[in-house]
Formats: structure tokens, C-alpha cells, sequence
């Protein structure tokens, strides 16, 4: 994209280290070095929403066995895991399913530009896993009521969408069940501070994509 110049949300950036403690470098790195002593078949990679998941039961049950890798890190926005990828995360594995879930943190971006993001990120994975397919989850709705934030991810995942309808390496998933109720808002019981999910809103989520990854992975590996 020659517009990646221009576009904050598509260009490398590391995390800025606003606390001091070095948290987001060292999981960088710890994700580089675990590459190294696995052979995983499906890589997540992306924001909290990818690193919680591995933290409740639905991961051990449905991805687990899939032999997975869960590269996620909490407040990730699109250019941050655009520089991880492009920093060692990718390099030593070669997953047939690489499963990425950003675009919500991009404070301050617009749905162009985070839609410019994201398929930065699509593009670096299949430079570097050119047999490999990635599944580009679609951004939830958030906050209880509507709001511009709501109206901004679903234009990112339009945008997506249409960008991806032509690609044979990479597609898009809708992974939302219908969070939002006939009111209007989401339920605390889905995502509980209306931005992160649940148990039982991962469940609503993962089964359908644990579905849509198995589909993938029986496929032949793309050329």
C-alpha cells in the first residue's frame, strides 16, 4: 500500500513503554523465543481480546488440541502488532492458519486508516508464511449503549471485508454473535466491561471459529 507511509495505524511501531517496567518488549520476546520450540498449526495474534482467551477454559478445549500459539498482548493496536510481526514473531514458524484480532485499541485512528492497519498486518503474515491462510476477525461492537466507537469498528470491518473479498491467502470472519440486544446495548453477561468478553461471550465466539479454523486446516496448503 503506498499510502502505508502516511497511515500511523499501518506503520511499525513498538509499544511506548508508558510505565517503565519493559512488560510489552519482554512478552515480545518471549513470543519469538516460544516460536522457536514449537510447531504450531494455528497462530492468534492480536490484542487483549487474543491474550485473555488463553486464559479460560474454551482455549484448552476447542484450540488447544489445535496445537495453537496465542501471541496476543492487552492494548495492542494495529501498528503494534505490525512491528511485532515484522520483528522475529513469525520467523521461526510455519502455522497453516494465522488467526488475527486487532483494531480496537486504534484511539485516534480512523476506520480507514485502522482498515489500513489491519491489512498491513495481512500482508506481512503472507510475505512471511506465503502457504499460510489468515483469518481476519471482525472487530466487536463495544460500550453498553451506541456510540461512535460502535459506528467506527463496524466501518472498519466493512472496509476489510471488501479489501479481503479478493484475496485467496486471507478472509474474513464475522465472530460476532449478536452481542448487541434489540435495545441497542450489550449485556455485562457477554462482555463484562462492555468492551472484554466473558466466558460465556468467548464461548458464543469460539465455537463458530473453532468451526471456521478446522474447515481451514483441512484444506490444502494455499501456493
Amino acid at each position: 500500500m503506498s499510502a502505508e507511509a502516511s497511515n500511523p495505524a499501518a506503520t511499525p511501531t513498538p509499544c511506548e513503554d508508558t510505565q517503565g517496567d519493559g512488560r510489552w518488549m519482554s512478552q515480545h520476546v518471549r513470543f519469538v523465543s516460544e516460536s522457536k520450540d514449537r510447531e504450531p498449526e494455528v497462530v492468534f495474534v492480536g490484542d487483549s481480546l487474543v491474550q485473555l482467551m488463553h486464559q479460560f477454559g474454551i482455549w484448552r478445549q476447542l484450540f488447544s488440541p489445535l496445537h495453537c500459539l496465542n501471541f496476543g498482548i492487552g492494548g495492542d493496536a494495529t501498528q503494534h502488532v505490525l512491528w511485532r510481526l515484522s520483528n522475529g514473531e513469525l520467523d521461526n514458524i510455519s502455522p497453516k492458519v494465522v488467526v488475527l484480532w486487532v483494531g480496537t485499541n486504534n484511539h485516534g485512528h480512523t476506520a480507514e486508516q485502522i482498515a489500513g492497519g489491519i491489512m498491513a498486518n495481512v500482508q506481512i503474515i503472507h510475505n512471511k508464511l506465503p502457504h499460510a491462510h489468515t483469518l481476519v476477525l471482525g472487530v466487536l461492537p463495544r460500550g453498553r449503549m451506541p456510540n461512535p466507537l460502535r459506528e467506527r469498528n463496524a466501518k472498519v470491518n466493512k472496509l476489510v471485508q471488501d479489501a479481503l473479498s479478493s484475496l485467496s491467502h486471507a478472509s474474513f470472519f464475522n465472530v460476532d454473535p449478536g452481542f448487541v440486544l434489540s435495545d441497542g446495548s450489550i449485556s455485562h453477561q457477554d462482555m463484562y466491561d462492555y468492551l472484554h468478553l466473558t466466558a460465556h461471550g468467548y464461548q458464543a465466539v469460539c465455537e463458530p471459529l473453532h468451526a471456521q479454523i478446522k474447515s481451514l486446516l483441512e484444506k490444502p496448503a494455499e501456493n
